[in-house]
């Protein structure tokens, strides 16, 4: 499947001045050659978001040296140009710094969420338009559609690799320069359109979902840029102290093993008492939760609105939608869930979609189950 003229997913005509982003993997090689057998005028981009010396890092396999060393290559057989751009500082600093902070505040953030919304498309649009490219191309598995105006992102055709949960929170400024040619493909149509580029490319293993998690210890992180969290009490909703936990940032909401605390039923983490040190947790039913507040609401496909909407809400990047009521405030919204959920975390996103699987709008969660 290649993009058609006849698609409602925006792909830039051919002639028009493309950024493409250029990771090294699959996607992006795909993108690039179905942009250059398109006609379009291709600029092939790196992000390196490691410090020199290059070498191996935990950011391989996405924003690395071999990312860029392989990008360089695809683009040299398609006989686009090809340049790496350095982030590391505005990474380090919009991104881990922020994810470090959030966490040890007792949040669970989405740094993929941010870095799409800050340097992705945003260092990289600042990029594009030094090099007199007026559209950027990722390789997200999403596709984007013009509605009555308004840029609309809509779940991936391939339901599996769909990617909109994380680029949700783009603005219609950020999106009217965007294109996804692989909204309308599967994974492995993109892997044999790379592969006939480049073979290692088309085979290359997916990045990981936190890039610079490279061992997926978050408290290691934590720590080692925020200090040691001590130890506390663990605590059950009428505050008896059922146990010690090893400090908060090594605990998530909704968390069920390793709190070593024997017990008839099994119980849950379900809120985080910063001011008492203190890790709450209860049965099953206590970790559910019907209502909680958001931080201020990105409008996406429905503009901005003053009176309450239902739609199917998405809470975690893998988590199954489920209808519920949104009543939008000033700088927040109102979510109640139709059926109550488990988890419901601070720091992450609430995405709302129609039945069309068209992105409404998103917001970060702010309150979750417990308020502690």
């Amino acid at each position: 499947m290649t993009p058609s003229g006849d698609s409602p997913n925006r792909i830039p005509p051919p002639g028009a001045r493309v950024l493409v982003a250029m990771s090294g993997g699959a996607d992006s090689a795909a993108v690039a050659a179905l942009l250059v057998r398109r006609g379009c005028d291709c600029i092939g981009a790196t992000l390196r978001l490691v410090p020199e010396p290059p070498g191996k890092s935990p950011f391989e396999p996405c924003c690395g040296l071999d990312a860029a060393i392989d990008a360089a290559r695809v683009c040299a057989r398609l006989g686009i140009p090809h340049e790496v751009f350095h982030a590391v500082d505005r990474f380090d600093r919009d991104i881990i710094t922020r994810f470090v902070r959030e966490y040890a505040e007792g949040r669970t953030p989405n740094p993929c969420i941010r870095c799409n919304r800050m340097i992705k498309f945003g260092a990289l649009y600042e990029r594009a338009s030094a090099l007199g490219c007026e559209w950027v191309a990722m390789g997200h598995y999403v596709r984007l559609e013009d509605r009555g105006g308004r840029m609309a992102l809509r779940r991936a055709v391939h339901r599996v690799k769909d990617q909109s949960y994380v680029l949700a929170p783009l603005t219609q400024a950020q999106l009217r320069r965007a294109c996804f040619p692989l909204g309308e493909m599967t994974k492995e149509e993109a892997r044999a359109a790379a592969g006939g580029i480049d073979r290692r490319s088309g085979q290359k293993p997916e990045s990981q979902e936190i890039c610079f998690v490279y061992d997926d210890d978050y408290p290691r992180l934590v720590e080692e840029r925020a200090g040691a969290f001590p130890p506390g009490p663990i605590l059950d909703r009428q505050g008896r102290v059922l146990g010690t936990h090893h400090g908060l940032v090594r605990y998530t909401l909704g968390q069920r093993r390793g709190l070593g605390i024997a017990a008839p039923r099994p119980l849950y983490v379900i809120a985080m008492d910063r001011a008492r040190n203190a890790l709450i947790v209860g049965y099953d039913e206590d970790s559910f939760c019907a209502e909680f507040t958001t931080g201020p609401v990105f409008w996406g496909a429905l503009p901005r609105q003053v009176e309450p909407f239902d739609c199917l809400v998405q809470l975690r990047s893998r988590h199954v939608p489920g209808p519920a009521s949104v009543v939008p405030g000033r700088a927040s919204a109102t979510v109640t869930l139709l059926e109550a959920q488990r988890a419901v975390t601070p720091g992450q996103w609430a995405v709302f979609y129609d039945n069309e699987g068209y992105v409404l709008a998103a917001a970060e969660i702010r309150s979750g189950p417990v308020d502690g």
